[in-house]
């Protein structure tokens, strides 16, 4: 239960893809040259619908496989969830087909046109692979879940650079991505016999899988619904002030979004997998937990406030300087979005805790009030017409919510301790 421990299985997970982030990083300095802020503009409004309904596809069943009580039924409840998963996906892209051939795509589906009919296989594609990484999660095969993002990362990368080289300006950066993910949930697939503990998806009986379903509901009843309005409220900015701002501005600030919360995502992502892992088997073995989240914590925040600091002040001239004068103007964004940074990377690596104490319901009301105070931000902003302030406002609310869920998951790990001692 050491943290060095955490560090290290964390780090595989990070840097297990490392080659692939380098690739991703170099593809930026081609990619901001062949597609230009509008297009950018277009992809982040493509993928702000990739991230809310992803949550219907499973119902978040992918993370009752790591608290299942045994190997059968984590293999239960991934049978259910890759077949929800596929039923979700068919019915979406039945949707799509019907809309776009009869040309009543509403709102912000019609700047995406055809590409609209790429959001299916997305779908997914990222829900499968978000079922698999957690059966390899349960088992602490990092290095599989890493190499899967590994193929993610440089495929995506690479196709979207040929795309666009190849004139798909508009679709290139969504086709990109959807063969990255398509490619990493193949990896995925075929390296699945390495855990060798899993029952094979066949061999469990639909009434078992259904019974394995019905045991962890509080997933699809809480976690889902808290996921939904957590990426609902976090893609307001590419969902609803999109249609009232220029689509450019809108694509400076999805860049500086990605690389503003994408190393956070990244890195939040793994620390939370395996503080996960670690946690519910302490609780299961009815052992402490805190000193480890406190450390780790501690640890954290020795790394990030400095490279903070720093890209508060030289956020705007390094990103002119890498991506040219078209993305002038990224660098506010980064400076209003680094304090969302910093505390939700502290308190998204501890997002486990509500799954490990069944609180799903409490936390539930954390999120309902960041959409409200989200969406009185965007609608404060776009009454002001300043995109800016709509950003700034947007980040501040998100910042409080964040900090109250950090308070409140750690004094959950607290009381928990207080029992053992009882």
């Amino acid at each position: 239960m050491k943290t060095k421990g955490i560090v290290g299985e964390a780090s595989t997970l990070v840097s297990g893809n490392v080659l692939a982030q380098v690739i991703t990083l170099l593809a930026y300095f081609v990619l901001t040259r062949i597609y230009t802020p509008e297009d950018y503009g277009l992809f982040n409004i493509f993928y702000s619908y990739i991230e809310v309904l992803i949550i219907f596809s499973t119902c978040k069943y992918e993370l009752a496989i790591v608290v299942a009580d045994d190997e059968r039924e984590a293999s239960a409840v991934a049978s259910f969830a890759l077949r929800l998963n596929t039923i979700v996906s068919v019915g979406l892209l039945s949707a799509a087909l019907l809309l776009w051939l009869t040309g009543t795509l509403p709102g912000n589906f019609a700047q995406l046109s055809w590409i609209v009919l790429l959001i299916p296989p997305m779908v997914f594609f990222c829900g499968t692979s978000r079922v698999y990484s957690y059966l390899y999660n349960r088992f602490h095969q990092y290095a599989q879940i890493a190499l899967s993002d590994n193929v993610n990362a440089g495929v995506g990368a690479v196709m979207k650079i040929v795309l666009g080289v190849l004139g798909f300006a508009t679709s290139g950066l969504p086709l990109g991505t959807v063969l990255g993910r398509a490619a990493s949930n193949i990896n995925y697939r075929l390296r699945l016999k390495t855990i060798s503990k899993i029952q094979n998806n066949r061999s469990i009986p639909r009434p078992e899988q259904r019974a394995a379903a019905r045991k962890h509901r509080n997933f699809p009843y809480y976690v889902a619904s808290k996921d939904f309005i957590n990426a609902f409220s976090s893609n307001l900015p590419f969902l609803w002030a999109a249609l009232y701002f220029e689509r450019a501005e809108v694509g400076l600030f999805g860049l500086a979004l990605t690389f503003t919360l994408q190393p956070v995502n990244i890195l939040s992502a793994a620390f939370e997998r395996v503080l996960y892992a670690r946690t519910a088997e302490a609780v299961r073995d009815r052992l402490p937990a805190m000193h480890m989240l406190r450390r780790f914590l501690v640890m954290l925040l020795a790394v990030a406030v400095p490279i903070c600091v720093l890209a508060c002040f030289f956020a705007e001239p390094v990103f002119v300087f890498c991506f040219g004068n078209r993305w002038e103007g990224c660098g506010v964004y980064v400076q209003a979005l680094l304090p969302l940074a910093l505390v939700g990377l502290c308190s998204t690596s501890l997002m486990f805790v509500s799954n490990v104490f069944s609180t799903q319901r409490i936390e539930f009301g954390f999120f309902l009030v960041m959409v409200v105070l989200r969406v009185t931000a965007i609608a404060v902003g776009i009454s002001q017409g300043d995109f800016l302030l709509t950003i700034t406002l947007y980040a501040t609310a998100g910042t409080l919510v964040q900090a109250s869920l950090l308070i409140w998951y750690l004094w959950q790990v607290r009381r928990y301790e207080r029992t053992l001692t009882s």
